[in-house]
């Protein structure tokens, strides 16, 4: 009866101790701020981290350098923002939750990143993209195709880089898996934005008339009155490659103009062409 009657003596004890330690808990996450939780409701997607790693090679595979100004659209914790800053160029996130905006900004602070890295509270759907070298995103299917057509008529050779989830009908030019996170969130996709070169194009005395299905494209050269269909075309931002027969085309899209080289077994000379019609 004794240890029993100590047990029930000590039980009001523990219960002291437990309110204590939860309040004490409460008091400390008070003290933290803001703590995002995995899932929380955003404007169109919940909130999901991208893991360090294909953070990572989302910016390698881009190829993010201090000559870059990288836009991240749903920027939520900042880290994307933060680790290519960390790389020396200049980020902005877009985030339409004002707590991680501001949280964003802690963390940057903590990274010592802050003059190169904003956080702006705003919907990526009005945000002004023009200026950026490279976008990364984490969004849903049908955001991506929302954003698509915006996309596609930025200056060619923009890297778009996405966690995971595609651009529909249009093709990634490059994708890779991460060791970590193998079930899931383990994807990243690359692709360059092409120059826009549907229609008829002068070349010498000739004649290339174009189709083209985002970075691929078909067609035929007429020339010394000869047609001839091309095969293996292709963009990767401003740069073009095809082939007429045995010889390879390859040059830069300037506007209106082209310029290269095409190559044979046997000779290598200068080619231009000029878009006449579209």
């Amino acid at each position: 009866m004794k240890s029993q009657n100590s047990s029930y003596k000590l039980f009001p004890a523990i219960i002291l101790f437990l309110l204590s330690a939860g309040l004490l808990a409460q008091q400390n996450q008070g003290n933290k701020g803001f703590v995002p939780e995995v899932g929380q409701q955003g404007k169109d997607v919940v909130w999901v981290p991208t893991p360090q790693e294909l953070v990572d090679t989302m910016l390698s595979i881009a190829h993010v350098t201090p000559e870059d100004f990288v836009i991240d659209l749903g920027s939520g914790d900042g880290r994307t923002v933060i680790t290519a800053a960390k790389r020396g160029a200049r980020a902005v996130g877009v985030e339409f939750n004002p707590n991680m905006v501001a949280l964003s900004r802690k963390n940057a602070e903590l990274a010592g990143v802050s003059a190169r890295a904003q956080f702006i509270e705003g919907d990526l759907y009005e945000q002004d993209l023009s200026k950026a070298t490279v976008i990364t995103m984490f969004l849903l299917p049908e955001i991506n195709l929302k954003l698509r057509p915006r996309l596609l008529n930025l200056k060619p050779g923009t890297r778009i880089v996405s966690n995971t989830f595609t651009m529909g009908e249009w093709e990634a030019d490059y994708e890779v898996n991460t060791d970590e996170n193998w079930s899931s969130w383990n994807t990243a996709l690359l692709w360059y934005v092409p120059a826009k070169v549907e229609g008829t194009w002068k070349i010498g005395k000739g004649e290339l008339d174009l189709t083209q299905e985002f970075q691929f494209i078909h067609g035929t050269l007429k020339m010394n009155g000869k047609e001839s269909s091309i095969s293996d075309g292709r963009l990767r931002g401003d740069e073009i490659t095809f082939r007429v027969g045995g010889d390879l085309y390859v040059g830069r899209v300037d506007g209106t103009k082209m310029l290269g080289t095409v190559t044979n077994e046997s000779r290598k000379s200068d080619w231009s062409a000029t878009l006449s019609g579209s």
